[in-house]
């Protein structure tokens, strides 16, 4: 998933194997610094795996985004709506944050369809890693965990 050209077109994935290799590595460490990181995301009926979904906040991060990535075969399905969702839940309920992020690049519609879908609204344009982002934001107060049947 990670090596598939259209997964970097917004958001710089991994270009060779040892670059995989190393934002596992990330990840895995991510998880032992920080307590939390990103999810598997695995359709329910079948097992498939579909991406991932989670927690992320690098150092120099400007806060405890909320991410998704989900293969292109299956966008469109509600699964990064889903996968967003559980992050934004975890992060106010379970790590009492007082707010989350996502940052995005102002092109991709689909994460910004998302991103408003999980309540969250433009905060801020920003550019990271000389390229053009958009950070996204829900505070506390402002949260309403979606039903089941809302993605």
């Amino acid at each position: 998933m990670a090596l598939n050209p259209q997964m970097s077109r917004y958001t710089g994935s991994p270009s060779s194997e040892g670059a995989v290799w190393n934002m596992f590595a990330l990840q895995i460490g991510h998880w032992a610094l920080n307590g939390f990181g990103m999810w598997l995301a695995h359709e329910r009926a079948t097992g498939e795996f579909i991406g991932r979904a989670g927690l992320y906040r690098e150092y120099g991060w400007p806060g405890l985004e909320a991410a998704w990535t989900i293969r292109p075969e299956r966008w469109g399905e509600g699964f990064a709506t889903e996968g967003g969702a559980a992050a934004i839940e975890y992060a106010f309920v379970g790590l009492r944050a007082d707010r989350v992020i996502s940052i995005i690049h102002p092109e991709n519609a689909a994460s910004i369809r998302v991103a408003g879908k999980l309540g969250m609204t433009l905060a801020e344009a920003t550019e990271r890693n000389g390229q053009p982002r958009h950070i996204y934001a829900i505070s506390r107060p402002d949260w309403r965990p979606l039903s089941a049947g809302s993605r």
